[in-house]
């Protein structure tokens, strides 16, 4: 499939025939109208749809196409911010409406399998969240905070069984799960047509009115009007600050290492560094599977070295533990969004009825996504659901202040690289393929040189609120520090919460 989320492919890119739909050529009249055709959604578009009613659903490129063909696509309740932390900063009851919520949300994606017949490699397997030395004593408290929340299936093990590489102490979560994320999807946006969905894709929405009956309307002039509009872009088009300040969005890195099939034990592995790292098997070919590691994880345009060497390390730390790897085959990295308070935000868009959001997905983007979908449907359908009050995307925590004002700290920080100077002095020293920022007298401009040696030029600063952005070359991307806006190499925004493309520059040779 293609993709507009990035350079990279990932392993689901190249192993599934995504679904293809056109523009939306007219204005459209609907009961619910959802922008952004990832996980969270397709699952809401799906699950409206199945209860009957009228849907049509938008996004600006392929379906899938932003960061969930960028996931590992674990579906798991062993949620990776602790329930611990997350029992401290929500209670008992919240970290047990945690663990429910994403426990059903794995069992609800396994029920749609079923029903609709999915092959889409989904299997329940155990999860080890592991500690190598001494540190373990995260793990340790970690044990009775997920009993307390409800998974008495948990357990202590001294040594992971089968593994070539030592643990001091780990925890078994069984009956997690996994499975191909976009053969999932591609079988859902079909049941979304036959329950009389509508979908659109290449269709970019640059604004939202408000009212009884909001409306969405696009860059081509055309607009959805409908009773109830959600906004499912991993991070909300339609606010610029409300959820915004209250997560910050982090890139994520994975390898694709080719291994003999069964020289892997077939489950989930998570470490307890920071950034930790995650492990899991997926199909390949008759005798092979690809291991897929994740980690290195930074925030959003504030990486202090190349991104490349993120691989390296991933790849160094993979071939220390799992010396049976032979050829790395992908390589691809992914966006998280994460709250302050470790919980999504999912629900009423604040201060609006008929508004809706899915957001702050926190490393857990398939059960969220999951969540999203089940949670606004009830939302909207008039029924009730105990997770309401925990994902309320207008909630505040006070437990949650000393994160919300270091990560704010972080993003003021960042517009002081309106004063500096760029990185080039010149176009001369940019290599192909490339690109960097330039001060151009008081302003600063973003430039990238492409294959035939053609210069394109943008505006450096990103038009959601301002920040200077930075060049990811691993992805050919413009990534805004502050919030977490993308572009293309040549401007177009591809991720938000900027929803529109950095502005073009008077007299840009």
């Amino acid at each position: 499939m293609e993709t507009d989320s990035g350079g990279t492919r990932s392993l689901w890119m190249d192993t599934a025939r995504m679904p293809s739909y056109d523009p939306l050529q007219s204005d459209l009249d609907t009961e619910v109208c959802i922008v952004g055709a990832g996980i969270a959604g397709v699952t809401t578009a799906y699950l409206l749809a199945r209860s009957g009613r009228r849907v049509v659903l938008l996004d600006d490129g392929p379906i899938a196409g932003g960061e969930t063909c960028r996931t590992t696509a674990h579906l798991v309740f062993a949620l990776d911010d602790f329930y611990e932390k997350i029992e401290t900063m929500h209670g008992s009851e919240g970290a047990r409406i945690a663990a429910a919520s994403h426990k059903a949300a794995v069992d609800r994606v396994e029920s749609i399998v079923r029903e609709e017949k999915i092959d889409c490699e989904f299997e329940r397997l155990d999860g080890y969240w592991f500690a190598e030395d001494e540190s373990g004593h995260d793990l340790d408290g970690e044990l009775p905070a997920a009993q307390r929340a409800g998974l008495n299936g948990v357990e202590r093990v001294a040594q992971i069984p089968d593994v070539p590489f030592t643990t001091k102490v780990a925890l078994r979560f069984p009956n997690q799960a996994q499975f191909h994320p976009l053969k999932y999807i591609a079988a859902l946006t079909k049941a979304i047509e036959r329950d009389g969905g509508m979908i659109f894709c290449g269709t970019h929405v640059e604004s939202l009115e408000k009212g009884d009956r909001p409306l969405v309307k696009t860059s081509d002039g055309h607009t959805v009007t409908a009773d109830a509009i959600v906004f499912a872009t991993n991070s909300p088009v339609n606010d610029w600050v409300k959820i915004h300040t209250k997560q910050a969005a982090y890139r994520t890195y994975v390898i694709g290492a080719r291994v003999a099939r069964g020289a892997i034990p077939r489950r989930l592995y998570w470490d307890n560094l920071d950034p930790y790292h995650y492990i899991r098997l997926a199909a390949l070919d008759g005798d092979t599977e690809i291991l897929i590691v994740g980690g290195e994880d930074h925030k959003t345009g504030q990486a202090d070295d190349d991104e490349q060497e993120r691989f390296g390390i991933l790849e160094q730390w993979s071939r220390g533990h799992f010396p049976m790897i032979e050829d790395v085959l992908y390589r691809w990295s992914g966006q998280v969004l994460e709250p302050v308070d470790y919980m999504a935000f999912i629900g009423r868009n604040p201060g609006d009825e008929n508004i809706y959001v899915a957001t702050g997905d926190s490393g857990n983007g398939m059960t969220h996504g999951t969540i999203a979908g089940i949670l606004i449907t009830d939302l909207i359908t008039g029924r009730e659901n105990p997770w309401t009050k925990l994902y309320d995307p207008g909630r505040i925590s006070l437990r949650a202040a000393p994160t919300f004002l270091k990560e704010n700290l972080n993003v003021a920080a960042q517009y002081g690289d309106l004063a500096t100077a760029g990185d080039i002095g010149s176009v001369d020293e940019l290599p192909r393929e490339s690109g960097a920022v330039m001060r151009r007298g008081a302003k600063k401009v973003a430039v990238y040189k492409d294959g035939a040696g053609a210069v394109h030029v943008r505006s450096a600063v990103c038009p959601h609120l301002y920040c200077i952005v930075d060049w990811n070359d691993t992805e050919k991307t413009w990534d805004c520090p502050c919030h977490g806006s993308r572009f293309d190499r040549y401007g177009t925004v591809i991720n938000g919460p900027a929803i529109s493309d950095l502005a073009e520059v008077a007299d840009a040779d």
